[in-house]
């Protein structure tokens, strides 16, 4: 740790606060938590220089930043202990939050951050709602001790016309396949994290998989998958629904990578192979072979098959891709259009990051009540820009015609959802992939049109 935070550490300790490295997303889900004071150190607190001006900002979400389970989450309390700050927090549904910021701003009250989420980028700024954060790099500490390094190239696929209205401090919940060793030895199956290491888990390793499990079948049916896997597929050719310049939005439904995406999820339905039970687990049944999820469901999966080796794997690269390109959520906050407090916005995203990198080893002491220290070395691994590569479809920062999911059905869904969704579903209204792309491309094309200017 470097020495000027040390005194972070050592203020955080004091107050005993709970290391929070989880996303805003994540603030339901229920997995083991303990709090862990940091190391302690008697040198004197030392920092860069500290902005000026007031250090209290309005926060308008759905969740609140000032408690965690109870306690205060660690980049609050670097905000409030090391820089004086304060966070007020409003409240409001989680289904018309863009909505109450819009009639907030019109009625000239006081909002200053907001959570980067579905709808934000870019429909949020083309409605005027965020303004950039380049004019606080400074309080950011963009440039300070490499704290920012590994963000940087993220930062920037969030760059609309030459500014940063998303910096994200981390990435989390990686869309992954779950699956048991124990059930891939007695099956005699490579096991897909040694195939990972080595480079060589792609599709046709996987496919091969589920086509040897499927077939082997005995008394009950074999399925290859089960869970919501269209948006990992997808993101795991690397390529997106909507091409992004930085500048301008085009439509990529064409895309020949996703026309095979897509083809995978309709044979394995075709195929009887993808199991459309829902669970928030890996299946104990051990009939499924794998599980795809987000990471929070990997503690339960755990817990419910204490005898079966779970381990997971990000969803299998392309054949020839040169990395394993992943569907994760970026960690952000947004700095509201009008805000007079853009210095403390900035600081307090500071102290993300902060909480993020300088304090991970009390962050990984509490993540292994819940899961192995191989589980989260693996996790961390899918979530490091240097061995994986995130992917961001901006359709899903459009409208909800774009991006929301009605009363899952056809008619009421986005066009992302359909995208990710209707070919896995037996009596959908599509025959195949080209008559599902003809039928949602139009609806992009009047989408875009909304950004042209």
């Amino acid at each position: 740790m470097n020495n000027k935070w040390r005194a972070v550490s050592a203020l955080i300790a004091s107050a005993a606060v709970m290391i929070s490295t989880a996303s805003c997303s994540e603030k339901n889900k229920k997995t083991p938590t303990e709090t862990k004071p940091a190391e302690s150190t008697t040198e004197t607190p030392k920092t860069t220089s500290k902005p000026t001006g007031s250090m209290e900002i309005t926060w308008l979400a759905d969740y609140d930043l000032n408690r965690s389970e109870g306690e205060r989450p660690t980049a609050l309390a670097i905000f409030e202990d090391v820089y004086g700050g304060k966070v007020n927090y409003v409240q409001t549904s989680p289904e018309n939050k863009l909505s109450k910021l819009e009639e907030m701003l019109a009625a000239g009250e006081e909002v200053d951050m907001f959570p980067y989420e579905d709808g934000v980028f870019p429909e949020g700024i083309s409605r005027n709602l965020f303004q950039p954060l380049d004019p606080y790099f400074e309080e950011l500490g963009m440039e300070e001790d490499g704290l920012w390094d590994d963000m940087k190239d993220i930062a920037e696929k969030f760059t609309y016309k030459g500014q940063h209205y998303v910096v994200p401090y981390a990435l989390s919940e990686p869309y992954l396949l779950t699956y048991s060793r124990a059930l891939f030895s007695s099956e005699g199956l490579d096991d897909p994290y040694t195939l990972y290491k080595e480079g060589k888990w792609d599709w046709n390793a996987f496919t091969g998989m589920v086509n040897k499990f499927t077939e082997s079948e005995t008394t009950a049916h074999h399925f290859g998958i089960s869970g919501f896997y269209g948006e990992a597929i997808l993101a795991s050719t690397g390529h997106t629904v909507i091409n992004f310049d930085g500048n301008s939005f085009t439509n990529n439904i064409g895309d020949p990578y996703i026309e095979s995406a897509e083809a995978l999820m309709n044979d394995f339905r075709v195929r009887w192979l993808y199991n459309s039970y829902w669970s928030d687990m890996y299946l104990h049944d051990q009939n499924t072979l794998f599980y795809c999820s987000r990471d929070w469901s990997l503690p339960i999966s755990d817990k419910y098959n204490a005898d079966y080796d779970i381990m997971v794997v990000p969803f299998p690269k392309t054949p020839g891709a040169d990395k394993n390109y992943i569907n994760c959520k970026a960690n952000a906050r947004m700095l509201v259009n009008n805000s007079t407090k853009g210095s403390a916005v900035a600081t307090y995203l500071k102290c993300e990051r902060l909480a993020v990198t300088e304090l991970k080893d009390s962050a990984k002491e509490r993540a292994l009540k819940g899961i192995t220290e191989e589980q989260y070395n693996a996790v961390q691994d899918y979530l490091d820009p240097a061995k994986v590569a995130p992917v961001f479809d901006f359709g899903y920062g459009m409208s909800p015609r774009m991006y929301g999911n009605g009363y899952y059905t056809f008619e009421t869904r986005g066009v992302m959802d359909n995208i990710t969704s209707v070919l896995l579903e037996s009596g959908n209204p599509c025959n195949n992939w080209g008559d599902l792309r003809d039928r949602l491309s139009p609806i992009i094309d009047e989408e875009l049109a909304k950004y042209s200017g």
